[in-house]
Protein backbone atom coordinates (compact mmCIF):
# COMPACT_ATOMS: atom_id res chain seq x y z
CA UNK A 1 0.00 0.00 0.00
CA UNK A 2 0.99 3.70 -0.96
CA UNK A 3 0.99 3.76 2.89
CA UNK A 4 3.47 2.19 4.27
CA UNK A 5 5.90 3.01 1.74
CA UNK A 6 9.40 4.23 3.14
CA UNK A 7 9.35 7.68 3.92
CA UNK A 8 12.44 8.47 2.25
CA UNK A 9 10.43 7.55 -1.21
CA UNK A 10 8.67 10.28 -0.46
CA UNK A 11 11.01 13.00 -0.24
CA UNK A 12 10.71 16.20 -2.55
CA UNK A 13 12.95 17.48 -4.19
CA UNK A 14 16.22 16.12 -2.50
CA UNK A 15 14.58 12.07 -2.25
CA UNK A 16 13.33 10.59 -5.44
CA UNK A 17 13.46 7.53 -6.66
CA UNK A 18 16.42 5.55 -8.91
CA UNK A 19 14.41 5.82 -12.24
CA UNK A 20 13.07 9.49 -11.51
CA UNK A 21 14.07 12.64 -10.83
CA UNK A 22 10.85 14.57 -9.27
CA UNK A 23 8.33 13.52 -7.14
CA UNK A 24 4.45 14.35 -8.15
CA UNK A 25 2.80 13.28 -4.34
CA UNK A 26 3.65 14.81 -1.37
CA UNK A 27 1.30 13.31 1.22
CA UNK A 28 3.63 14.49 4.52
CA UNK A 29 4.75 17.99 4.14
CA UNK A 30 6.01 18.19 7.99
CA UNK A 31 7.72 14.72 7.78
CA UNK A 32 8.99 15.40 4.26
CA UNK A 33 10.44 18.89 5.72
CA UNK A 34 11.94 17.33 7.86
CA UNK A 35 13.73 14.52 6.18
CA UNK A 36 15.14 16.98 4.06
CA UNK A 37 16.35 18.98 7.09
CA UNK A 38 18.03 15.38 8.19
CA UNK A 39 19.27 15.26 4.67
CA UNK A 40 21.26 18.82 4.73
CA UNK A 41 22.21 18.58 8.20
CA UNK A 42 23.96 15.26 7.26
CA UNK A 43 25.20 16.83 3.97
CA UNK A 44 27.12 19.53 6.06
CA UNK A 45 28.65 17.10 8.24
CA UNK A 46 30.39 15.52 5.56
CA UNK A 47 31.47 18.62 4.77
CA UNK A 48 32.66 19.50 8.18
CA UNK A 49 34.93 16.15 8.24
CA UNK A 50 36.46 16.71 4.83
CA UNK A 51 37.21 20.22 5.54
CA UNK A 52 38.85 19.40 8.49
CA UNK A 53 40.64 16.55 6.62
CA UNK A 54 41.67 19.20 3.95
CA UNK A 55 42.89 21.67 6.99
CA UNK A 56 44.76 19.01 8.47
CA UNK A 57 46.99 18.26 5.41
CA UNK A 58 47.68 21.57 4.42
CA UNK A 59 48.15 23.82 7.39
CA UNK A 60 51.58 22.97 7.52
CA UNK A 61 52.38 24.61 4.59
CA UNK A 62 51.45 27.66 5.97
CA UNK A 63 54.10 27.20 8.97
CA UNK A 64 56.85 26.22 6.59
CA UNK A 65 59.27 28.22 8.07
CA UNK A 66 58.68 27.46 11.69
CA UNK A 67 58.13 23.84 11.42
CA UNK A 68 61.68 23.72 9.86
CA UNK A 69 63.19 25.92 11.99
CA UNK A 70 61.13 24.04 15.05
CA UNK A 71 61.67 20.62 14.42
CA UNK A 72 65.19 21.24 12.78
CA UNK A 73 63.95 19.76 9.58
CA UNK A 74 65.76 19.43 6.31
CA UNK A 75 63.97 20.77 2.41
CA UNK A 76 64.09 16.78 2.14
CA UNK A 77 62.45 16.45 4.99
CA UNK A 78 59.77 18.39 5.20
CA UNK A 79 58.79 17.36 1.43
CA UNK A 80 58.24 13.93 2.87
CA UNK A 81 55.92 14.98 5.65
CA UNK A 82 54.22 17.50 3.34
CA UNK A 83 54.12 14.49 0.45
CA UNK A 84 54.50 10.48 0.87
CA UNK A 85 54.33 10.53 4.78
CA UNK A 86 50.72 11.00 3.98
CA UNK A 87 50.21 9.67 0.63
CA UNK A 88 51.19 6.26 0.92
CA UNK A 89 49.73 5.43 3.67
CA UNK A 90 46.49 7.17 2.72
CA UNK A 91 46.53 5.40 -0.72
CA UNK A 92 47.11 1.85 0.70
CA UNK A 93 44.77 1.88 3.49
CA UNK A 94 41.82 3.96 1.76
CA UNK A 95 41.27 0.57 -0.32
CA UNK A 96 40.62 -1.85 2.76
CA UNK A 97 38.96 0.72 4.65
CA UNK A 98 36.38 1.65 1.84
CA UNK A 99 35.69 -2.01 0.91
CA UNK A 100 34.90 -3.23 4.38
CA UNK A 101 32.39 0.42 4.88
CA UNK A 102 30.99 -1.41 1.51
CA UNK A 103 30.92 -4.70 2.33
CA UNK A 104 29.32 -4.27 5.57
CA UNK A 105 27.11 -1.42 4.82
CA UNK A 106 28.64 0.70 7.40
CA UNK A 107 30.00 3.53 5.91
CA UNK A 108 28.76 5.82 8.68
CA UNK A 109 30.47 4.09 11.18
CA UNK A 110 33.77 3.71 9.01
CA UNK A 111 33.57 7.49 8.75
CA UNK A 112 33.06 7.93 12.91
CA UNK A 113 36.07 5.75 13.54
CA UNK A 114 38.46 6.96 11.49
CA UNK A 115 37.76 10.71 12.09
CA UNK A 116 38.22 9.97 15.92
CA UNK A 117 41.90 8.36 14.37
CA UNK A 118 42.76 10.92 12.65
CA UNK A 119 41.88 14.12 15.22
CA UNK A 120 44.49 12.25 17.88
CA UNK A 121 47.25 11.74 15.04
CA UNK A 122 46.96 15.79 14.71
CA UNK A 123 46.80 16.48 18.28
CA UNK A 124 50.23 14.18 18.16
CA UNK A 125 51.77 16.37 15.67
CA UNK A 126 50.99 19.20 17.82
CA UNK A 127 52.96 17.59 20.24
CA UNK A 128 56.25 16.61 18.40
CA UNK A 129 59.48 17.22 18.88
CA UNK A 130 61.38 16.29 15.75
CA UNK A 131 61.14 14.68 12.66
CA UNK A 132 60.24 11.19 13.67
CA UNK A 133 57.33 12.10 16.11
CA UNK A 134 55.75 14.22 13.62
CA UNK A 135 56.52 11.80 10.75
CA UNK A 136 54.81 8.72 12.62
CA UNK A 137 51.79 11.30 13.52
CA UNK A 138 51.05 12.10 10.17
CA UNK A 139 51.45 8.70 8.85
CA UNK A 140 49.10 8.03 11.25
CA UNK A 141 47.06 10.91 10.54
CA UNK A 142 47.10 9.59 6.93
CA UNK A 143 45.90 6.37 7.98
CA UNK A 144 42.61 7.69 9.74
CA UNK A 145 42.00 10.16 6.17
CA UNK A 146 42.28 7.37 3.91
CA UNK A 147 38.50 6.72 2.83
CA UNK A 148 37.27 10.33 4.09
CA UNK A 149 36.68 11.23 0.18
CA UNK A 150 35.67 8.23 -0.77
CA UNK A 151 32.98 7.51 1.77
CA UNK A 152 31.84 11.43 1.21
CA UNK A 153 31.34 11.10 -2.49
CA UNK A 154 29.54 8.04 -2.13
CA UNK A 155 27.47 9.14 1.31
CA UNK A 156 26.44 12.00 -0.70
CA UNK A 157 24.92 10.62 -4.05
CA UNK A 158 23.00 8.19 -2.15
CA UNK A 159 21.13 11.12 0.10
CA UNK A 160 19.99 13.19 -3.08
CA UNK A 161 18.40 12.40 -6.16
CA UNK A 162 20.45 12.98 -9.83
CA UNK A 163 19.26 16.55 -10.36
CA UNK A 164 20.67 17.58 -7.05
CA UNK A 165 23.89 15.50 -7.42
CA UNK A 166 26.67 18.10 -9.05
CA UNK A 167 25.52 20.83 -6.51
CA UNK A 168 25.87 19.07 -3.35
CA UNK A 169 29.23 17.16 -4.50
CA UNK A 170 30.61 20.63 -5.37
CA UNK A 171 28.91 21.77 -1.36
CA UNK A 172 31.22 19.09 -0.08
CA UNK A 173 34.27 20.24 -2.45
CA UNK A 174 34.01 23.34 -0.56
CA UNK A 175 35.75 21.96 2.07
CA UNK A 176 39.23 22.28 -0.15
CA UNK A 177 39.13 25.82 -0.39
CA UNK A 178 37.51 26.31 2.84
CA UNK A 179 40.16 24.75 4.71
CA UNK A 180 43.23 26.64 2.93
CA UNK A 181 41.19 29.95 3.65
CA UNK A 182 41.27 29.29 7.31
CA UNK A 183 44.56 28.11 7.06
CA UNK A 184 45.77 31.30 5.97
CA UNK A 185 43.59 33.46 8.33
CA UNK A 186 44.75 31.20 11.33
CA UNK A 187 48.81 31.42 10.36
CA UNK A 188 48.31 35.68 10.05
CA UNK A 189 46.83 35.57 12.89
CA UNK A 190 49.39 33.21 14.98
CA UNK A 191 52.08 35.33 13.42
CA UNK A 192 50.78 38.68 14.75
CA UNK A 193 50.34 37.19 18.33
CA UNK A 194 53.17 34.95 18.42
CA UNK A 195 51.54 32.09 18.74
CA UNK A 196 53.55 28.59 18.43
CA UNK A 197 52.59 27.01 15.35
CA UNK A 198 51.81 23.43 17.24
CA UNK A 199 48.96 25.12 19.00
CA UNK A 200 46.76 25.15 15.78
CA UNK A 201 46.89 21.30 15.20
CA UNK A 202 46.40 20.90 19.02
CA UNK A 203 43.10 22.69 18.84
CA UNK A 204 41.94 21.36 15.47
CA UNK A 205 42.66 17.51 16.59
CA UNK A 206 40.06 18.58 19.64
CA UNK A 207 37.36 19.77 17.12
CA UNK A 208 37.84 17.03 14.73
CA UNK A 209 36.81 14.77 17.85
CA UNK A 210 34.12 16.52 18.76
CA UNK A 211 32.71 16.67 14.76
CA UNK A 212 33.33 12.99 14.48
CA UNK A 213 30.78 12.23 17.41
CA UNK A 214 28.46 14.82 16.10
CA UNK A 215 28.76 13.35 13.30
CA UNK A 216 27.29 9.04 14.79
CA UNK A 217 25.01 11.13 16.55
CA UNK A 218 23.07 12.57 14.09
CA UNK A 219 24.11 11.10 10.40
CA UNK A 220 22.10 7.72 9.53
CA UNK A 221 23.27 5.65 6.51
CA UNK A 222 21.41 6.07 3.54
CA UNK A 223 19.49 3.35 0.92
CA UNK A 224 21.89 2.08 -2.01
CA UNK A 225 20.64 4.50 -5.00
CA UNK A 226 21.13 3.06 -8.67
CA UNK A 227 22.28 5.93 -11.13
CA UNK A 228 23.60 5.43 -14.26
CA UNK A 229 25.49 2.37 -13.63
CA UNK A 230 24.46 -1.37 -13.73
CA UNK A 231 24.56 -3.65 -10.83
CA UNK A 232 27.31 -6.55 -11.22
CA UNK A 233 27.50 -10.02 -11.20
CA UNK A 234 26.61 -11.13 -7.49
CA UNK A 235 26.14 -7.85 -5.90
CA UNK A 236 22.19 -7.79 -6.41
CA UNK A 237 20.32 -6.84 -3.20
CA UNK A 238 21.08 -9.89 -1.17
CA UNK A 239 24.40 -10.59 -1.31
CA UNK A 240 23.43 -13.25 1.61
CA UNK A 241 22.33 -16.09 -1.30
CA UNK A 242 26.18 -16.22 -2.16
CA UNK A 243 27.41 -18.61 0.13
CA UNK A 244 29.96 -17.59 2.99
CA UNK A 245 31.07 -13.86 4.04
CA UNK A 246 33.91 -15.20 3.01
CA UNK A 247 33.07 -16.53 -0.82
CA UNK A 248 30.79 -13.06 -0.59
CA UNK A 249 33.58 -10.79 0.01
CA UNK A 250 35.80 -12.42 -2.60
CA UNK A 251 33.21 -12.38 -4.86
CA UNK A 252 32.59 -8.56 -3.85
CA UNK A 253 36.27 -7.58 -4.64
CA UNK A 254 36.81 -9.60 -7.80
CA UNK A 255 33.90 -8.00 -9.28
CA UNK A 256 34.28 -4.73 -8.32
CA UNK A 257 37.83 -4.68 -9.52
CA UNK A 258 36.54 -6.31 -13.07
CA UNK A 259 34.17 -3.46 -13.59
CA UNK A 260 36.96 -1.00 -12.46
CA UNK A 261 39.19 -2.67 -15.36
CA UNK A 262 36.51 -2.67 -17.97
CA UNK A 263 35.57 0.67 -17.99
CA UNK A 264 36.79 2.36 -20.92
CA UNK A 265 36.74 5.71 -19.65
CA UNK A 266 37.81 5.63 -15.78
CA UNK A 267 42.07 5.06 -16.14
CA UNK A 268 42.26 8.21 -18.61
CA UNK A 269 39.95 10.09 -16.12
CA UNK A 270 42.06 8.69 -13.21
CA UNK A 271 45.85 9.59 -14.95
CA UNK A 272 44.05 13.12 -16.29
CA UNK A 273 43.16 13.79 -12.19
CA UNK A 274 46.71 12.76 -11.36
CA UNK A 275 48.03 14.88 -13.04
CA UNK A 276 45.94 18.00 -12.62
CA UNK A 277 46.26 17.13 -8.36
CA UNK A 278 49.95 16.95 -8.75
CA UNK A 279 49.89 20.38 -9.95
CA UNK A 280 47.28 21.53 -7.34
CA UNK A 281 49.43 19.98 -4.59
CA UNK A 282 52.60 21.99 -5.68
CA UNK A 283 50.27 24.99 -5.73
CA UNK A 284 48.98 23.71 -2.03
CA UNK A 285 52.35 23.11 -0.49
CA UNK A 286 54.37 25.73 -1.80
CA UNK A 287 52.81 28.68 -3.47
CA UNK A 288 52.03 30.41 -0.11
CA UNK A 289 55.47 30.12 1.60
CA UNK A 290 57.17 31.66 -1.59
CA UNK A 291 54.83 34.71 -2.23
CA UNK A 292 55.29 35.42 1.62
CA UNK A 293 59.33 35.24 1.14
CA UNK A 294 58.43 37.38 -1.98
CA UNK A 295 56.46 40.13 -0.58
CA UNK A 296 58.23 40.21 3.03
CA UNK A 297 56.66 43.76 3.48
CA UNK A 298 53.25 42.57 3.54
CA UNK A 299 51.97 41.38 6.79
CA UNK A 300 48.35 40.80 4.84
CA UNK A 301 49.45 38.33 2.57
CA UNK A 302 48.58 35.21 4.12
CA UNK A 303 45.41 36.35 5.17
CA UNK A 304 44.13 37.82 1.79
CA UNK A 305 45.65 34.93 0.09
CA UNK A 306 43.07 32.90 2.43
CA UNK A 307 40.37 34.86 1.78
CA UNK A 308 40.99 34.49 -2.33
CA UNK A 309 41.06 30.73 -1.95
CA UNK A 310 37.90 30.19 0.54
CA UNK A 311 36.01 33.09 -1.69
CA UNK A 312 36.78 32.46 -5.26
CA UNK A 313 37.17 28.76 -4.63
CA UNK A 314 34.07 27.60 -2.63
CA UNK A 315 32.13 29.97 -5.36
CA UNK A 316 33.88 28.60 -8.17
CA UNK A 317 33.33 25.01 -7.49
CA UNK A 318 29.69 25.30 -7.16
CA UNK A 319 29.60 27.52 -10.03
CA UNK A 320 30.38 24.23 -11.75
CA UNK A 321 28.27 21.75 -9.99
CA UNK A 322 25.49 24.48 -11.11
CA UNK A 323 26.58 24.57 -14.81
CA UNK A 324 26.29 20.82 -15.17
CA UNK A 325 23.00 20.58 -13.00
CA UNK A 326 21.25 22.78 -15.80
CA UNK A 327 23.00 20.52 -18.29
CA UNK A 328 21.53 16.82 -16.99
CA UNK A 329 21.71 15.42 -20.20
CA UNK A 330 25.59 16.11 -21.12
CA UNK A 331 27.28 14.89 -17.83
CA UNK A 332 30.49 15.22 -19.79
CA UNK A 333 30.46 18.92 -19.26
CA UNK A 334 32.19 18.27 -16.19
CA UNK A 335 34.98 16.90 -18.41
CA UNK A 336 35.36 20.36 -20.45
CA UNK A 337 34.51 22.43 -17.58
CA UNK A 338 38.03 20.87 -16.02
CA UNK A 339 39.96 20.33 -19.21
CA UNK A 340 39.54 23.92 -20.62
CA UNK A 341 39.49 25.35 -17.06
CA UNK A 342 42.74 24.12 -15.92
CA UNK A 343 44.65 25.31 -19.22
CA UNK A 344 43.48 28.57 -19.11
CA UNK A 345 44.47 29.08 -16.22
CA UNK A 346 47.91 28.04 -16.33
CA UNK A 347 48.73 31.22 -17.96
CA UNK A 348 47.50 33.20 -14.65
CA UNK A 349 49.50 30.70 -12.66
CA UNK A 350 52.37 31.99 -14.04
CA UNK A 351 51.91 35.39 -13.51
CA UNK A 352 51.21 34.57 -10.45
CA UNK A 353 54.48 33.58 -9.60
CA UNK A 354 55.82 36.60 -11.39
CA UNK A 355 54.00 39.08 -10.37
CA UNK A 356 56.78 41.03 -8.57
CA UNK A 357 58.86 41.12 -12.22
CA UNK A 358 55.65 42.07 -13.98
CA UNK A 359 55.57 44.98 -11.40
CA UNK A 360 59.57 46.08 -11.55
CA UNK A 361 59.96 45.06 -8.21
CA UNK A 362 57.13 46.99 -6.67
CA UNK A 363 55.84 45.46 -3.88
CA UNK A 364 52.57 47.64 -3.85
CA UNK A 365 52.19 46.81 -7.13
CA UNK A 366 53.34 43.65 -7.31
CA UNK A 367 50.25 42.25 -4.60
CA UNK A 368 47.72 44.26 -6.94
CA UNK A 369 49.09 42.24 -9.83
CA UNK A 370 48.89 39.13 -7.94
CA UNK A 371 45.65 39.47 -6.26
CA UNK A 372 44.23 39.95 -9.86
CA UNK A 373 45.58 36.98 -11.57
CA UNK A 374 45.48 34.63 -8.50
CA UNK A 375 41.42 35.16 -8.50
CA UNK A 376 41.12 34.54 -12.02
CA UNK A 377 42.98 31.35 -11.78
CA UNK A 378 40.88 29.99 -9.00
CA UNK A 379 37.86 31.33 -11.01
CA UNK A 380 38.99 29.27 -13.70
CA UNK A 381 40.96 26.25 -12.72
CA UNK A 382 38.68 25.20 -9.83
CA UNK A 383 35.49 24.51 -11.44
CA UNK A 384 36.19 20.87 -11.35
CA UNK A 385 36.17 19.28 -8.27
CA UNK A 386 32.72 18.69 -7.08
CA UNK A 387 31.65 18.38 -11.02
CA UNK A 388 34.13 15.39 -11.86
CA UNK A 389 33.11 13.07 -8.40
CA UNK A 390 29.81 13.74 -9.51
CA UNK A 391 30.34 12.11 -12.77
CA UNK A 392 32.70 9.48 -11.09
CA UNK A 393 29.71 8.64 -8.90
CA UNK A 394 26.97 8.45 -11.76
CA UNK A 395 29.47 5.92 -14.02
CA UNK A 396 30.61 3.67 -10.65
CA UNK A 397 28.71 0.35 -9.42
CA UNK A 398 26.02 0.87 -6.83
CA UNK A 399 26.72 -1.19 -3.88
CA UNK A 400 30.57 -0.92 -4.59
CA UNK A 401 30.85 3.11 -5.14
CA UNK A 402 32.93 3.52 -2.18
CA UNK A 403 35.66 0.90 -3.04
CA UNK A 404 35.93 2.09 -6.91
CA UNK A 405 36.14 5.43 -5.51
CA UNK A 406 39.12 4.51 -3.32
CA UNK A 407 40.44 2.54 -6.28
CA UNK A 408 40.49 6.10 -7.62
CA UNK A 409 41.61 8.49 -4.96
CA UNK A 410 44.34 5.88 -4.38
CA UNK A 411 45.95 6.43 -7.69
CA UNK A 412 45.85 9.99 -7.67
CA UNK A 413 47.22 10.15 -4.31
CA UNK A 414 50.39 8.17 -5.19
CA UNK A 415 50.66 10.76 -8.21
CA UNK A 416 50.14 13.62 -6.82
CA UNK A 417 51.85 12.92 -3.41
CA UNK A 418 55.36 12.59 -5.56
CA UNK A 419 55.21 17.10 -6.12
CA UNK A 420 56.27 17.64 -2.61
CA UNK A 421 59.55 14.90 -2.80
CA UNK A 422 60.40 16.10 -5.98
CA UNK A 423 60.46 19.64 -4.58
CA UNK A 424 62.14 18.55 -1.66
CA UNK A 425 65.33 17.08 -3.79
CA UNK A 426 65.51 20.38 -5.91
CA UNK A 427 65.34 21.98 -3.09
CA UNK A 428 67.77 20.21 -1.18
CA UNK A 429 71.36 22.09 -1.96
CA UNK A 430 69.63 25.57 -1.41
CA UNK A 431 68.92 27.16 2.51
CA UNK A 432 65.55 28.32 3.36
CA UNK A 433 65.08 31.45 3.25
CA UNK A 434 68.32 32.99 0.86
CA UNK A 435 67.57 34.79 -2.78
CA UNK A 436 68.64 31.64 -4.59
CA UNK A 437 66.40 29.31 -2.54
CA UNK A 438 63.37 31.65 -3.30
CA UNK A 439 64.56 32.04 -7.14
CA UNK A 440 64.56 27.90 -6.97
CA UNK A 441 61.06 27.46 -6.18
CA UNK A 442 59.76 30.54 -8.45
CA UNK A 443 60.84 28.50 -11.07
CA UNK A 444 60.12 24.93 -10.40
CA UNK A 445 56.35 26.57 -9.70
CA UNK A 446 56.79 28.16 -13.25
CA UNK A 447 57.12 24.30 -14.88
CA UNK A 448 55.42 22.04 -12.78
CA UNK A 449 52.09 23.77 -12.17
CA UNK A 450 51.73 24.17 -15.82
CA UNK A 451 52.51 21.06 -17.29
CA UNK A 452 50.44 19.00 -14.89
CA UNK A 453 47.27 21.64 -15.93
CA UNK A 454 48.14 21.00 -20.12
CA UNK A 455 48.69 17.25 -19.30
CA UNK A 456 45.37 16.99 -17.00
CA UNK A 457 43.35 19.32 -19.44
CA UNK A 458 44.14 17.14 -22.63
CA UNK A 459 44.02 13.95 -20.80
CA UNK A 460 40.18 15.11 -20.10
CA UNK A 461 39.17 16.38 -23.61
CA UNK A 462 40.14 13.04 -25.12
CA UNK A 463 38.31 10.84 -22.35
CA UNK A 464 35.17 12.72 -23.25
CA UNK A 465 34.17 10.18 -26.08
CA UNK A 466 35.19 7.41 -23.89
CA UNK A 467 32.90 8.15 -20.83
CA UNK A 468 29.91 8.75 -23.85
CA UNK A 469 30.61 4.81 -24.60
CA UNK A 470 30.33 4.32 -20.75
CA UNK A 471 26.84 6.02 -20.23
CA UNK A 472 26.02 4.28 -23.20
CA UNK A 473 26.40 0.93 -21.85
CA UNK A 474 25.37 1.61 -18.64
CA UNK A 475 21.79 2.89 -19.62
CA UNK A 476 21.44 -0.31 -22.02
CA UNK A 477 21.80 -2.49 -19.00
CA UNK A 478 19.15 -0.35 -17.16
CA UNK A 479 16.64 -0.92 -20.43
CA UNK A 480 18.09 -4.17 -20.57
CA UNK A 481 17.04 -7.53 -18.99
CA UNK A 482 20.62 -8.06 -18.17
CA UNK A 483 21.59 -5.69 -15.25
CA UNK A 484 24.02 -7.90 -13.12
CA UNK A 485 26.57 -9.64 -15.90
CA UNK A 486 30.09 -9.48 -15.69
CA UNK A 487 31.89 -7.45 -18.33
CA UNK A 488 34.16 -9.01 -20.60
CA UNK A 489 37.57 -7.99 -20.39
CA UNK A 490 40.34 -8.86 -22.16
CA UNK A 491 44.02 -10.41 -21.35
CA UNK A 492 45.40 -7.18 -22.94
CA UNK A 493 43.42 -4.85 -20.82
CA UNK A 494 44.48 -7.07 -17.63
CA UNK A 495 47.93 -6.97 -18.23
CA UNK A 496 48.50 -3.01 -18.69
CA UNK A 497 46.24 -3.15 -15.56
CA UNK A 498 48.63 -4.91 -13.80
CA UNK A 499 51.85 -3.57 -15.32
CA UNK A 500 50.28 0.17 -14.44
CA UNK A 501 49.46 -1.21 -10.74
CA UNK A 502 53.50 -2.80 -10.32
CA UNK A 503 54.98 0.62 -12.25
CA UNK A 504 53.05 2.71 -9.98
CA UNK A 505 53.80 0.78 -6.69
CA UNK A 506 57.40 0.45 -7.73
CA UNK A 507 58.03 3.87 -8.33
CA UNK A 508 56.53 4.89 -5.02
CA UNK A 509 58.75 3.37 -2.99
CA UNK A 510 61.66 3.87 -4.88
CA UNK A 511 60.79 7.48 -4.23
CA UNK A 512 60.10 7.24 -1.13
CA UNK A 513 63.32 5.35 -0.28
CA UNK A 514 65.10 8.04 -1.82
CA UNK A 515 64.01 10.88 -0.45
CA UNK A 516 64.31 8.93 3.11
CA UNK A 517 67.91 8.34 2.45
CA UNK A 518 68.82 11.65 1.09
CA UNK A 519 66.70 13.65 4.08
CA UNK A 520 69.09 12.41 6.38
CA UNK A 521 72.09 13.77 4.88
Amino acid sequence: MKEEQSTDAKVAVLEASPQHTTIQERPNTKHNALSILHIVASIVLLFLNYFLAQYDKFVLSYFQAEVIESLSLTSTQYGILSGYAVGIVYAIFALPVAFVADYTNARVWVLTVAAVWWSLCVLFQGLSHNFWQILLARIGMGIGQAPVEALGISLISDLVSPEWLFVTESFFYVGVYVGEAISGQIATAFDKTGTPWNDALKAIGIVGIVVAVVTRILLREPRRRQLLSKDIAGLGANPETFGSKLRQAKTQLAASVRYIVSMKSFWILTLSSGARQFSGNVFGWYMPSYLSSLYPNETELLSRYGIIVGAVGSATVLLGGAICSAVPRRPTMALYLTGIGGMISAAFVICMVFSLKLADGNEKAGVRILYGVMSAAYLTAELWLGAFASLLALLLPTRTKTFCLAIYTSTIILIYSSAPQMIGLGLKHYEPGTQAYIEKTRDILAILIPIGYWVAGIGFLLAIPKVNQDIRSARAAQDGEDRTSQPRVSTLRKGAFLAFVVLLGSLTIAFFAVSLTVGQT
